[in-house]
């Protein structure tokens, strides 16, 4: 895994920065692009890289506050989600387009992001990708213009998540109206940032965000969504058949990915 620099077109980030990982032995592969979670790329996000690669992907995350960090470029990245175009937009699709000119990408790529990268993996769904995974990501106002068009969806939100505690129902019937085929799954043990393995934020305010949001690492949830993810995108980025159901023997089952060496709550090599 490394820092890479990705070229922007007019419009987006200049010197934009990312995190490549690239997967352990021969290509090509499909892509992945990784959209950040609100807190910008930490130690947490660069190990989801990390995780992405090693089930078989190319994986960049663009970094969205490239131009000076969460406190100077996070109101404008929420703007352009907003808006649906801005710098951030067209950041994630310069990182897109630098995954597919690299040799050893098969000419697919998906997009997954948490939390406001959950957001943009929903808005970029219509806009070129081949699958998007949407975790824990706010909708968009206008939900069904959103998703009309869109790639297939897989998405993931924790019940203990109070400020998006009805996006599931509401993204899984605009998706359905659309069309779209999708995976929606809500958690009951689960709250926002569930798919991390360690908590973020800044430690004054991690137990507000944990009491309001139930902000915070749930290994088991976690295992259960990666599993489906992986499947999901097996199955549109990869031509593979999808299997039976990925929960398994429960809602909950055992995670077939436990032997995994990035499997989450370990700590990836960096």
């Amino acid at each position: 895994m490394r820092d890479v620099a990705v070229p922007t077109p007019d419009g987006g980030t200049p010197g934009l920065r990312g995190v490549l990982g690239v997967p352990a032995g021969t290509g090509p592969w499909p892509g992945v692009v990784v959209v950040h979670e609100a807190f910008g790329v930490d130690d947490v996000m660069r190990r989801q890289v990390a995780r992405v690669a090693s089930a078989g992907y190319l994986a960049l995350m663009p970094d969205l506050f490239t131009a000076g960090g969460p406190r100077r470029c996070l109101v404008t990245a929420f703007r352009a989600l907003a808006a649906g175009h801005g710098r951030a937009v067209t950041d994630v699709q310069a990182a897109r387009s630098l995954l597919l000119e690299r040799e050893d990408c098969t000419g697919r790529v998906g997009v997954l992001g948490f939390c406001m990268g959950g957001a943009f993996a929903l808005v970029m769904a219509s806009r070129g990708f081949d699958a998007s995974s949407v975790n824990y990501g706010a909708l968009p106002r206008d939900l069904d213009a959103a998703v009309a068009g869109a790639c297939p969806v897989v998405a993931s939100y924790g019940e203990r998540d109070a400020f998006l505690r009805r996006a599931p129902a509401r993204l899984e019937a605009a998706l359905e109206r659309a069309g779209v085929p999708c995976d929606v799954r809500s958690y009951p043990t689960a709250g926002h940032s569930f798919l991390n393995d360690a908590e973020v934020g800044p430690r004054p305010l991690r137990p507000v965000m944990r009491r309001v949001l139930g902000v915070g690492p749930d290994p088991v949830a976690a295992a259960d969504a990666w599993r489906r993810i992986e499947a999901f995108f097996a199955e549109h980025l990869r031509d593979e058949p999808a299997g039976p159901d990925p929960l398994g023997p429960g809602p909950l089952g055992p995670d077939p990915l436990s032997s995994d060496p990035l499997s989450p709550g370990e700590p990836s090599p960096r």
